[in-house]
């Protein structure tokens, strides 16, 4: 074929291949500046997903934990378990009750998240307003309050925890730090959802492992422990204890006592075959 008729055939390809390859740039420029500006609230989405399953599993861990405690109960009432079999499922579904009360808090907690991530959607000109910039200036924060710790003489001498890596507190901060620092992305890159939100809770654990880390320290600096609790909750923790078992042992008395009464009320019928 003449070159100049396939030319004059095919003319239209070069201006289609160019405008198509512009529409993708722009989408992908528009895709990259819109997942900025709800990285915070695709996070929270997936983060209230994932609670949501969690307490589904923990509500039907609460019916397979009463079912066997409805059981054992009977078998203990036909004396084929015993009362540390019964207290033992007791303590299985109250755990199994609490794990399940705290997984529809995180549900709750995960859609209040999930409303006020919306609301802070920025708009597209403000770009420090936008998840990510927030988050650093966060991140930038506490490294600032730690700095002051590091630089200032006088808050050496009297916090000395702050810059003693052995101290528990001091040592989980420093590696909450590292954590942080790790997963920080680099300037001008993009970035995942999942990434953004095991940058956002690797911050926030920064923040807390910080405040724990300051309150030891105050604490110590005026001769306090902080490590130790109220006397009272480990009296009450082995009071209640105590007394679950002593209902279980009581319970068990009184189901072996009325068997026994039934046993007397209701004797076995005699076998009245007469002798040959």
């Amino acid at each position: 074929m003449d070159p100049l008729m396939l030319a004059v055939e095919w003319w239209w390809i070069a201006p289609a291949a160019a405008g198509a390859g512009a529409v993708t740039a722009l989408g992908v420029r528009r895709s990259r500046k819109s997942s900025g500006r709800r990285l915070a609230l695709d996070a929270a989405r997936n983060d209230l997903s994932d609670a949501q399953h969690e307490a589904g599993q923990r509500k039907r861990a609460v019916k397979l934990a009463r079912a066997e405690h409805a059981r054992l109960v009977a078998e203990r009432s036909a004396s084929r378990a015993t009362s540390s079999d019964v207290a033992s499922a007791r303590r299985a579904l109250q755990q199994a009750e609490r794990e399940a009360k705290a997984a529809s808090a995180d549900v709750r907690a995960r859609r209040v998240r999930v409303n006020v991530a919306r609301a802070e959607i920025p708009p597209a000109s403000r770009q420090e307003r936008f998840p990510l910039a927030r988050l650093n200036r966060a991140h930038d924060a506490i490294t600032a309050r730690w700095m002051q710790y590091e630089t200032d003489p006088a808050r050496l001498i009297a916090y000395p925890v702050m810059s003693n890596g052995k101290d528990p507190a001091m040592a989980a901060f420093l590696a909450a730090a590292r954590r942080a620092r790790d997963l920080r992305p680099a300037s001008e890159s993009r970035i995942t959802t999942a990434e953004f939100a095991a940058y956002r809770d690797a911050v926030a654990d920064l923040e807390r492992t910080f405040d724990v880390a300051e309150h030891t320290a105050k604490e110590r600096a005026a001769g306090r422990d902080p490590d130790a609790g109220p006397a009272w909750q480990d009296s009450a923790h082995a009071l209640f204890n105590r007394s679950a078992e002593a209902i279980d042992k009581a319970a068990g008395a009184a189901a072996s006592a009325f068997a026994a009464w039934s046993a007397r009320r209701n004797p076995p019928p005699r076998d009245e075959t007469p002798e040959q």
